[in-house]
């Protein structure tokens, strides 16, 4: 397959997604209310959690398929360790749901803070979710297949197709049948069949045939070659989980369910800074790697610094305008003032935490391609150990602004206590012009141009302007952030020349 319809597909493929995601909430909100929407968001902190439990297989199912078709393992072993995984998923999905349907009434009696619905809907619901959660589960198996299979094309259309059920279909239950959670989550559990389904017949089509005359019994032997490397992905997957689950599970807890409706809405809206970033670090990663192993250490570096700059303008700009615009970004997204005045200090500690984070991403980028992830695991053990406690203590006190508090404050000491260590290990000498050069002077030009844009640019009872507006704002932002950049001002000069520029001339 094409790498680069691949890149193009999972480019596309998660713009879709995350757009349509966005988009459609202030719908789900209209239709269901701030208590029911509290459930929406309850259950993706639920789907996230259960990822805790996956201890890197779905990678190594990943791994294995390409080494596979890489010739590394024959048919037959293939086949069995497919059938082992099988098994994990399915007594992992079976436990961890039953689990779930079990604690349904606790939580819905005792963990969330429903004040308009009734417990009987809210567990009903739960039960809902965890039936949902497990299916879905049992599909990152799948998913690791096809995508091991570079099938990446197929896998993005199918994942667009899902979440235009998931989030659009449900509309017309909605607008004509009844607005209860238990149809939301019902019309949901119809979409993970046919989502569980269709993963399960696309994946089977790739299988290799197993060979004339050869069982396949369920077997733990398979497994033993890839346990480390699945402990080692689970390790930094679940530091990732607790790390951006813990202050919305603590806040499910605490704030009324309506509360946490505007609490998960302000946070799905700074999830826009990382949507920004994340494609950028699936595209460079390979190319870091590949860098490194042709010795190409002066060309990884370049291409380190110009993407570090490109995701400072681009996620800067983001977290900026985020930050100055939050209320009248939801007031015109919305069109509920109450809502945007409730989630507004939530949204603006968020998106300038998530834009600190999209940069401070950047030295694991280098520890990746380097093949040494020691500093950052011991980084992340630390960051965890801090960020959890804190964030417990700060929710409870303070509800979503504290924990926004936390968030924003963690993720800085990180950026400005941690890079520096691994910048001194991998490339000494770095770490000030990175600083400087390719993140500071391009974040100080948009947060200044920011700053003078929110002083003259009027408010409006017009959502239609008022949108307009936040994204002209967001526009001159980002343009003075791209103007600080020496890598776009020697691609502008390069132009003007009319010659192409050279790798080199990039830094």
């Amino acid at each position: 397959m094409s790498l680069k319809k691949n890149i193009l597909a999972n480019y596309a493929g998660q713009i879709y997604v995350t757009l349509i995601g966005i988009a459609i909430l202030p719908i789900y909100v209209k239709y269901l209310g701030a208590e029911a929407y509290g459930l929406v968001g309850f259950f993706a902190v639920l789907q996230a959690l259960f990822n805790l439990l996956d201890i890197g297989l779905t990678l190594t199912m990943s791994r294995e398929t390409a080494r596979f078709r890489g010739g590394a393992t024959d048919s037959l072993g293939y086949r069995r360790l497919v059938r082992a995984l099988e098994g994990v998923f399915l007594i992992v999905a079976l436990v961890g749901g039953i689990a779930m349907l079990s604690a349904s009434g606790y939580i819905a009696h005792d963990w969330l803070q429903a004040s308009h619905l009734t417990i009987a809907e809210v567990q009903t619901s739960l039960q809902l979710m965890a039936i949902i959660v497990a299916m879905r589960w049992m599909c990152g198996l799948y998913r690791g297949a096809i995508s091991g299979s570079e099938r990446l094309v197929w896998l993005s259309g199918f994942n667009s197709m899902i979440a235009t059920l998931r989030f659009v279909g449900v509309l017309p239950l909605l607008m004509f049948v009844g607005v209860s959670p238990t149809i939301f989550f019902g019309f949901q559990f119809g979409v993970a069949v046919i989502e569980l389904a269709g993963l399960v017949f696309y994946a089977y089509r790739l299988l290799p045939d197993i060979p004339r005359g050869q069982r396949l019994p369920w077997d733990w032997t398979p497994l033993k070659p890839v346990i480390k490397f699945s402990m080692t992905i689970a390790f930094a997957s679940s530091v990732w989980v607790l790390v951006t689950q813990t202050d919305k599970l603590v806040l499910s807890r605490i704030l009324p369910l309506a509360e946490y409706g505007y609490f998960t809405l302000a946070v799905l809206v700074a999830g826009g800074v990382m949507a920004i970033s994340a494609p950028m670090s699936g595209a460079i990663m390979p190319r870091m790697s590949k860098l490194e192993a042709e010795g190409d250490h002066a060309g990884l570096i370049r291409l380190y610094r110009h993407t570090t700059q490109l995701v400072a303008a681009l996620a800067g700009a983001a977290s900026i305008t985020l930050a100055f615009c939050a209320e009248p970004l939801l007031w015109a997204w919305t069109g509920d003032r109450f809502m945007a005045h409730q989630a507004a200090p939530v949204l603006i500690l968020y998106a300038l935490g998530n834009g600190i984070l999209a940069i401070a991403a950047f030295p694991f980028y280098l520890q990746y391609a380097k093949g040494d992830l020691r500093l950052h695991l011991i980084g992340n053990a630390v960051f965890v150990v801090l960020l959890v406690p804190s964030i417990i203590w700060a929710a409870s006190q303070y509800g979503g602004v504290g924990a926004g508090y936390v968030w924003l404050s963690m993720n800085l000491i990180s950026f400005v206590a941690w890079s520096p260590l691994v910048h001194r290990k991998f490339e000494p000498g770095l770490n000030l012009k990175w600083y400087v050069r390719d993140v500071l002077v391009i974040v100080l030009a948009a947060a200044a141009a920011g700053y003078c844009l929110n002083a003259i640019v009027p408010q409006s009872n017009n959502r239609a302007w008022q949108m307009s507006a936040v994204m002209v704002f967001g526009l001159v932002v980002l343009l003075a952030g791209a103007v600080a950049s020496s890598t776009v001002w020697k691609w502008v000069q390069a132009q003007l020349r009319q010659r192409p520029m050279k790798q080199e001339e990039l830094i």
